[in-house]
């Protein structure tokens, strides 16, 4: 068999990796230890031109499915890791043959959901998780992708001004339609339910779970929030024509939960005295797409909210509303927002992406300025958040991490 790597990236780089060896053999020189998940397949990370690649070794033919899903789903723009290549024609010292290869890029400051317990998170971490992989899910569905294997094992979650943006990572039994049927959505959401409890009583037996939590109670919230989400997006709303205020309220309420409206669908009566409205197309991302026209930074949804609450802060501060919108972000962007992410050494730059590190320093202030009963200069707040608070933070994008496959896992 002739070794085949079919990558959208061509990198020579890989043709020095062992492909001959099985994956679990790789020397360690050519590993990233980084945090990794529970896996059905092998998987490591892998050290290439200076970045890290995910090599999930499976059957060639799923390898290439999952490959072209994770570039459908890429297309579509749905939070999902980056597919790079698929690596084909695999044989041993002895000509045996090797399974497949898929490759995905890493996602920077991205960790596995045993990780995050790891760390010791405060009470309520694994709520923010579960709504969080209930906006990804209402996500897919809205695309018309089926998951199939719903879990917090097969999500990969960073954080987002405080709360949890997640990420599909395995898109093995995935497929896409046109629309999904409301038993497909329903049985999505079983299996998440189902998955969720177990992953959750896996953490109790660890004691990385506050064992008063009950499992179940928790993974049955992925139900209730997904359809809050959902019924937000698809219900139809009737009101008098004297509280057309009630428009502006309704796409408030989508932002508010991370969807943006295209296209509404406004009806009235034979009378004209009652209007009905639904949203028709709905998408995600509205604050990050605003902050990314207005300041070109490319971050998470909250992220994106909480930076613009600060850019409209600066804007007011600085009596400047009527002036031209992108002309006041810039100067944000090059009087604030550089500056302060600027000031953190070197040796620290690991423990934050910027925008998340922007934020915690804005939750700083706002905690200094209460204790001090007065306003907090953000040079100030930047100061004493890189002295106190940011070195005890866990490093989220070095390549050292704890590997969450040797935790203690209870089967199920």
């Amino acid at each position: 068999m002739t070794l085949q790597i079919t990558t959208n990236r061509p990198d020579p780089a890989l043709l020095d990796l062992p492909w001959s060896l099985p994956l679990e053999e790789w020397p360690e020189h050519h590993l990233a230890a980084l945090p990794r998940g529970i896996s059905r397949h092998v998987v490591r990370f892998v050290r290439l031109s200076g970045g890290v690649i995910a090599v999930k070794e499976i059957k060639t033919d799923l390898a290439r499915r999952e490959y072209e899903m994770l570039r459908n789903l890429r297309r579509l723009d749905q939070p999902s890791v980056e597919p790079f290549g698929v690596v084909s024609g695999r044989v041993d010292a002895d000509g045996n043959e090797l399974d497949g290869c898929l490759l995905t890029r890493h996602l920077k400051f991205s960790l596995p959901y045993r990780a995050l317990f790891s760390q010791g998170l405060r009470p309520g971490t694994e709520t923010r998780l579960i709504d969080a992989l209930a906006v990804l899910l209402v996500r897919l569905h809205l695309s018309g992708f089926w998951w199939g294997d719903v879990s917090l094992s097969n999500t990969l979650f960073r954080r987002d001004a405080g709360s949890f943006a997640a990420h599909l990572v395995d898109a093995e039994t995935g497929e896409l339609f046109p629309a999904l049927s409301d038993g497909q959505r329903a049985h999505d959401l079983d299996i998440a339910r189902v998955n969720i409890a177990g992953e959750l009583m896996d953490l109790q037996a660890g004691e990385l779970l506050d064992e008063d939590i009950d499992p179940v109670e928790i993974s049955n919230r992925i139900v209730t929030r997904y359809e809050e989400l959902w019924l937000e997006l698809h219900e139809t709303e009737e009101f008098d024509t004297g509280e057309r205020w009630r428009v502006e309220e309704r796409i408030r309420r989508l932002n508010s939960v991370g969807f943006d409206v295209d296209e509404l669908a406004i009806t009235t009566d034979v009378g004209g005295t009652r209007i009905t409205i639904q949203p028709k197309v709905v998408d995600a991302g509205h604050h990050s797409r605003r902050l990314l026209r207005l300041t070109g930074l490319d971050v998470g949804e909250g992220q994106a909210r909480r930076l613009l609450n600060d850019l409209d802060s600066y804007r007011a501060a600085a009596d400047r509303q009527n002036d031209d919108e992108e002309f006041v972000a810039h100067d944000w962007l090059t009087r604030v927002y550089e500056p302060i992410t600027r000031r953190v050494p070197r040796e620290l730059s690991g423990k934050l992406e910027p925008a998340e590190l922007f934020h915690e320093v804005l939750e700083h202030r706002w905690y200094m300025a209460e204790r001090e009963q007065q306003d907090v200069p953000i040079e100030r707040a930047i100061e004493d958040y890189v002295a106190s608070i940011l070195p005890t933070k866990p490093d989220e994008k070095a390549v050292v991490g704890v590997d969450t496959v040797e935790m203690p896992v209870i089967a199920g």
